[in-house]
């Protein structure tokens, strides 16, 4: 009976069944066909057909190959060709970079045929890119205008200004194409941080992992060639900034910006020129202030980096002025403060209820020991109404008072010296009186560090001290 059937299916079938085992003979020759395909450019000398790929590579991708080790063929994961350890420059031979590895996959038929080689995409591996800051933005439109697909995996890019590093961004990864088109990956200070750019490459998004850390760059549409602007957002934790700028190969520009923590907020206009040499230009609005922010300002640690110190050209403004029932002590302050290889001058205006204090000075921040001179005047027409401010008792009314002291002060060792002290009714301090003063100051107000001198509390002791 089983017979029967199979040999009646047998006979029903034959020819479906010879088409089958014979199907079977093509699947294994087009495997091994393939196989072969892929496999014999193990055995080719890419090297002699190196021009093709280097003029390729020149024409689609701007990147210049001026000396490599050796071309190998890549069978997995995809076919492809590697060329190991290359010199080579990018944008027009102004940017030159190194590659460990660049992967070219080409299209199947031209592993054979070069007479219209043409890649899918090509890999740079393992690269390290060093930029002037002035070439950023050659980089930068390198990147946006190219119409290829191309991917950087471990970049390590350094920007500096002639022989000093500025910033160190490493491990980058980036592609033009595919799920991650426009993602930028990296380390920079040792933190992750990822860059989301938009299509139109006019906004930038830029994220500290786990730091709390982002930004916003929302570029303007270019007016001249040489000009970058626009507007940067960022949050810090509790803390946001914003402002306008323009860039250019000269200098920085930054105006309309804002600041805002629960402890401080103000309004700055900065120019900060860095050709031919380093130079900036400040001018802050503090809108409000937590004074305990003194106390989180390590000026030892600050006076150690002497080398950043000497490096600083700088003059700002910082100006303040109290809000109505703010309680501040403090109704209007103007700050100066210009420095210049290392040595600070400052001017201070401060007025308290109509009782004017001004005070100037400078101090070279690069001396082992700085010592911060000043000259400082403090005119009252009312010594009552000045004393009240600290919670004293006075009788006179209307009486004026001035006050005029001269002297240094030894940062790092809180001592202070009184070269002169004199005040209304022709009061001049005797030597006596001076050495009293230098004791007591030291005693009340230098008890924890230069900054504790602007404590109310203790300012409030001293004058008591020494009535």
């Amino acid at each position: 009976m089983i017979n029967k059937i199979y040999k009646s299916i047998h006979n029903k079938y034959s020819t479906l069944f010879k088409f089958v085992f014979f199907l079977r003979y093509l699947i294994g020759i087009f495997f091994i066909s393939a196989a072969l395909y892929l496999f014999i450019p193990h055995f080719i000398d890419f090297k002699k057909k190196d021009e093709i790929i280097k003029n390729y590579l020149l024409e689609n991708y701007g990147l210049k190959i001026y000396k490599y080790e050796n071309i190998e063929y890549k069978f997995l994961p995809v076919p492809n060709l590697e060329i190991q350890n290359i010199d080579a420059s990018i944008a027009s031979d102004s940017l030159k970079i190194n590659i460990i590895n660049l992967n070219i996959y080409p299209k199947l038929l031209n592993f054979y045929n070069y007479q219209n080689f043409e890649a899918n995409k090509i890999i740079l591996n393992k690269n390290k890119i060093l930029l002037l800051d002035s070439e950023i933005k050659t980089f930068f439109n390198y990147i946006s205008n190219l119409k290829k697909r191309l991917k950087f995996k471990n970049l390590d890019l350094k920007i500096y200004r002639k022989i000093s590093s500025l910033i160190d961004l490493e491990k980058i990864n980036y592609s033009n194409y595919g799920y991650n088109k426009n993602v930028v990956k990296g380390e920079i200070f040792k933190k992750k941080f990822k860059i989301l750019i938009n299509d139109n490459y006019n906004s930038i998004n830029l994220k500290l992992i786990k730091t709390g850390i982002t930004a916003d760059i929302d570029f303007n549409k270019i007016k001249k060639e040489s000009l970058i602007s626009g507007i940067f957002k960022s949050t810090l934790l509790n803390s946001k900034l914003k402002f306008n700028f323009d860039y250019d190969e000269k200098k920085l520009k930054i105006y309309k910006s804002y600041f805002r923590s629960k402890d401080l907020s103000f309004k700055s206009e900065s120019t900060i020129t860095h050709y031919p040499f380093f130079y900036s230009n400040s001018i802050f609005k503090v809108d409000d202030i937590n004074i305990k922010l003194l106390k989180n300002i390590n000026i030892n640690k600050i006076l150690t980096s002497k080398n950043l110190i000497k490096k600083l050209n700088t003059k700002n403004q910082i100006n303040f002025k109290s809000k109505k029932f703010s309680g501040n002590l403090i109704d209007d302050l103007s700050l100066n403060i210009d420095l210049a290889y290392g040595r600070l001058v400052y001017l201070k205006k401060i007025s308290i209820l109509n009782n004017f204090f001004t005070c100037q000075g400078d101090v070279n921040l690069l001396e082992e020991y700085p010592i911060l001179y000043f000259d400082c005047l403090l005119e009252s027409e009312d010594k009552k109404k000045l004393l009240k401010e600290f919670s004293i008792k006075y009788r006179n009314k209307n009486e004026p008072f001035q006050l005029n002291v001269r002297g240094n002060i030894n940062i790092l060792n809180n001592k202070i010296n009184f070269k002169n002290i004199t005040m209304s009714n022709n009061y001049e301090a005797s030597k006596e009186d001076l050495n009293y003063f230098k004791q007591s100051f030291e005693t009340i107000l230098f008890y924890e560090n230069f900054l504790s001198i602007f404590n109310y509390k203790k300012i409030r002791e001293f004058i008591l001290e020494i009535s």
